[in-house]
């Protein structure tokens, strides 16, 4: 046999003599007690489907797929771009704008004047909250276009919103300026949803409404001028004053007050 002979021109005589009357030791494998007789059909049908699964799974085709980076070159279109255009009419989900009035405020060309949803006190005090976040920076809390901004040397003071011009304007056209923007102010498309923007414009109108009101705007029985709250904390540019808690509760029972009293000379 060959490797005896090459144990014996080692220098391994010992070794060879043993080898040729013991023979070579066979090493058992891992895999000789599945082929086996003692080994049971359910362990040899198990380790057939975990071969064939691990098999099945060595292919990089979900790691290595082919496709494109985004705003990649393509060879495949004759643009040679990977970003394909929408099909022509796709619209966005949540971006249909069916009611052309209420995303624009215009009725075909001209701003209309007409609020698209009924004006609660909650779209007011809505209108408000965003009004001062957005508008009075520059238009003042008040409408009259003293705001900081224009405090600090800002190039052209807004226009109020209480001179006879935009008095007269229509919804419309405050919606539409917030959209679109108006000279040196931007637009607020981006900061400000439809929604809000309907409400800004109905709270301009009560600014408007509270400049420049007459004796007959007053509620029956309210005391003129009325009663100014006194506040726990007076606020700042950045937050609402708070009301102290008598006079927060002398207002609530005077709101509860006038119902009752709306009743009884309902009833009389």
């Amino acid at each position: 046999m060959l490797h005896l002979r090459q144990f014996e021109k080692a220098g391994c005589p010992i070794l060879a003599r043993s080898l040729r009357k013991g023979g070579i030791p066979q090493m058992s494998t891992r895999w000789d007690s599945l082929s086996g007789p003692s080994c049971p059909s359910w362990l040899k049908l198990f380790a057939v489907i975990a071969a064939i699964t691990l098999t099945t799974a060595c292919r990089m085709d979900m790691q290595m797929q082919p496709r494109q980076n985004p705003l990649s070159r393509s060879d495949f279109y004759t643009d040679q771009r990977s970003e394909r255009p929408p099909v022509e009419g796709t619209v966005a989900r949540g971006q249909l704008h069916e009611d052309t009035y209420f995303y624009t405020g215009k009725i075909g060309n001209n701003p209309g004047d007409v609020m698209p949803f009924a004006v609660t006190k909650e779209v007011l005090t809505r209108g408000r909250e965003r009004y001062n976040i957005f508008c009075a920076p520059c238009h003042s809390r008040v409408g009259d276009g003293n705001g900081f901004v224009p405090s600090r040397g800002f190039a052209r003071q807004p226009p109020s919103f209480h001179i006879a011009r935009l008095q007269k304007s229509p919804v419309g056209y405050f919606y539409d300026v917030i959209t679109e923007g108006f000279g040196t102010m931007p637009d607020y498309a981006s900061q400000i949803p439809p929604q809000d923007r309907w409400a800004i414009v109905a709270y301009v109108r009560a600014l408007q409404l509270s400049q420049n009101a007459t004796q007959a705007d007053v509620p029956t029985g309210q005391a003129i001028p009325s009663t100014p709250p006194k506040f726990r904390e007076p606020g700042s540019g950045a937050t609402l004053p708070v009301l102290a808690p008598a006079a927060q509760s002398k207002s609530e029972g005077e709101q509860q007050e006038k119902p009752e009293a709306q009743e009884k000379e309902e009833a009389k």
